[in-house]
């Protein structure tokens, strides 16, 4: 006898830039929530146009997320605008950081749950760059300034 219980499909998508354990356990709580997982990964035209461009390109953070056990379908995320695919997708429940809060809330009016992941005080992509950044200024200043050992100066 065929079960006919509708799988229930969840999607969640991001950057994944940098890809850190807050990123591994927004995927893996969302992977709890159904029996399907779609993960989006945006492509760096569209990180491009609201924040820094990703430092880890598409092709390559599109093969890390599929390379992990969770998902079921990895696909490329091309919009902030989630209505269509979740109508050609099926999406009953759709996943994305607190970062987001609010944003994703009219999706509850195509009957899709929303859900909100803390992503808490952990790392982050953009500390993670910060730190990077930081770090590198920090070197180069002392590298910068050094006295020249090739430099003899004649009193």
């Amino acid at each position: 006898m065929k079960d006919n219980k509708k799988q229930i499909i969840v999607y969640t998508s991001g950057t994944f830039d940098m890809f850190h354990s807050n990123h591994l356990k927004m995927i893996n709580y969302s992977r709890g929530l159904g029996d399907v997982l779609i993960v989006g990964v945006s492509t760096d035209e569209l990180v491009s146009s609201y924040k820094a461009p990703p430092i880890v390109p598409f092709e390559e953070r599109l093969t890390i997320i599929e390379g992990l056990k969770a998902p079921d379908i990895v696909i490329p995320q091309r919009s902030l605008d989630h209505k269509e695919a979740v109508q050609n997708l099926n999406i009953d429940i759709f996943v994305v950081g607190d970062d987001w809060t609010g944003k994703y809330d009219y999706l509850r009016e195509y009957g899709v749950q929303v859900f909100y992941f803390p992503y808490g005080a952990g790392t982050s992509s953009t500390t993670l760059k910060k730190k990077i950044y930081e770090s590198y200024a920090e070197i180069k200043k002392r590298i910068d300034n050094h006295d020249n050992p090739d430099i003899i100066e004649e009193n």
